[in-house]
């Protein structure tokens, strides 16, 4: 079923246009320009963890809630449930297509980075919490998701995913720091998964600067996100 899935991704160009183009030209475009307002940090450095941040909301978040609702609205899941595939393998098959692509994702921004931009990890990098930061996120955003997914209608889903998609990046750390946010703005952003992840992996790529000292409470708070998310979405989720 995964092989299935990777296939159906494929033959989706729109998704990998937002799931792996849209991140790349980001990362490209806003590196080059230099007109945001990272500090003393070089804008990749700022950038690249925001830019895997915003790959793995439009994988995780977009695409796999966009695609299960209309999957639930023509009646598919009903049919797959149906099958001796069961619902549990069916959402695994889902999850790990979201990391195939994830890791595609991953893989092209830093390279791009590395070739194109000149970028290097920073001082006390870490490739754990970096792949510990993608799970946790990746949980996080799959739940917000499938909550939509399993609730709203299909056209519902549509919109809303790309209104908080666009939401998660003007306020969630991916491209503007959090500080340089107005105050109320900035509370809120600072506690939404996107600024949790993005900050995460800023650490872990040793692009943080001065105001990460310690991921920790990070997270934690992503963790609880992807928890609960999870636990809801299994909670509320409707099959047809």
């Amino acid at each position: 079923m995964t092989a299935m899935e990777l296939r159906l991704v494929l033959r989706r160009p729109e998704n990998l246009f937002a799931t792996i183009v849209i991140p790349t030209i980001v990362l490209v475009l806003f590196s080059s320009v230099s007109i945001l307002p990272t500090g003393t940090r070089r804008p990749v450095d700022f950038l690249l963890p925001g830019s895997i941040a915003l790959g793995i909301i439009a994988t995780s978040f977009v695409s796999l809630g966009i695609t299960t609702a209309y999957d639930r609205s023509y009646g598919v899941l009903k049919r797959l449930g149906g099958s001796p595939l069961s619902r549990a393998e069916l959402v695994a098959a889902r999850v790990l297509t979201v990391l195939v692509v994830e890791a595609a994702q991953v893989a092209l921004l830093v390279g791009t980075a590395v070739v194109v931009l000149g970028w290097s990890p920073g001082p006390g990098w870490s490739p754990q919490i970096a792949v510990v930061a993608v799970l946790l996120g990746t949980a996080a955003f799959a739940g917000l998701g499938l909550l939509l997914a399993g609730t709203l209608r299909a056209e519902t889903v549509l919109a809303f995913a790309n209104l908080l998609f666009l939401g998660f990046l003007v306020v969630g750390g991916v491209i503007v720091p959090i500080e340089r946010l107005p105050g109320p703005l900035a509370a809120v952003g600072a506690a939404l998964p996107a600024a949790l992840l993005s900050e995460v992996l800023r650490f872990a790529l040793g692009s943080g600067g001065p105001a990460i000292a310690d991921p920790t409470g990070s997270v934690v708070l992503l963790g609880a996100w992807a928890i609960g998310a999870l636990a809801t979405a299994s909670a509320t989720f409707r099959w047809e």
